[in-house]
């Protein structure tokens, strides 16, 4: 048998041989691989429409993420623009206040100052007096003890009396 020529019969045999393998792969071989070809082609095709429609999400979520951020910053500095402002306006408010609690502290302490120096005043006069007044008993007794000596102090007394009393 020589293999480079091969004969008519053994030429026939493969014909029949490939014809049978080729029916039996027509049969069920071809139409379960094209299957498992359509198969991954689909699944392939599903994946990349998948794939697509994630980066469009994606990029969909990323303009969200973007006016979200957006708006975020827009409150924050709305919210510490509000802050700043009821910051100022407490201080104003305390300042006022504080200025105001001053200022009647302030009255009320000159007020009771001057409560206190007519008080001072008052208890050093009537010291002064009685202190006259002993002293002038004293001088008076030491003075008057003739009855002329005490009629010319009456007439003394009731005419400086009546001179105070007039003007």
């Amino acid at each position: 048998m020589n293999l480079i020529t091969p004969d008519v019969g053994l030429l026939f045999w493969m014909v029949v041989i490939f014809g049978i393998v080729f029916a039996i792969l027509a049969k069920w071989g071809f139409p379960a691989i094209t299957g498992m070809v359509d198969k991954r082609n689909r699944r392939i095709s599903d994946s990349l429409r998948l794939a697509d429609e994630a980066q469009e999400r994606m990029s969909h979520l990323a303009e969200e993420q973007a006016r979200m951020i957006d708006q975020t910053r827009k409150e924050q500095a709305r919210i510490l623009r509000e802050a700043s402002q009821a910051r100022d306006e407490i201080i104003s408010r305390a300042r006022t206040d504080a200025e105001t609690q001053t200022a009647e502290m302030v009255q009320k302490a000159r007020e009771q100052i001057a409560t206190e120096r007519e008080a001072a005043l008052r208890d050093l006069r009537r010291q002064v007096a009685m202190l006259s007044v002993e002293v002038a008993e004293k001088v008076l007794r030491q003075q008057l003890e003739d009855s002329d000596a005490q009629h010319a102090l009456v007439d003394r007394l009731s005419e400086e009396a009546s001179r105070s009393a007039l003007n």
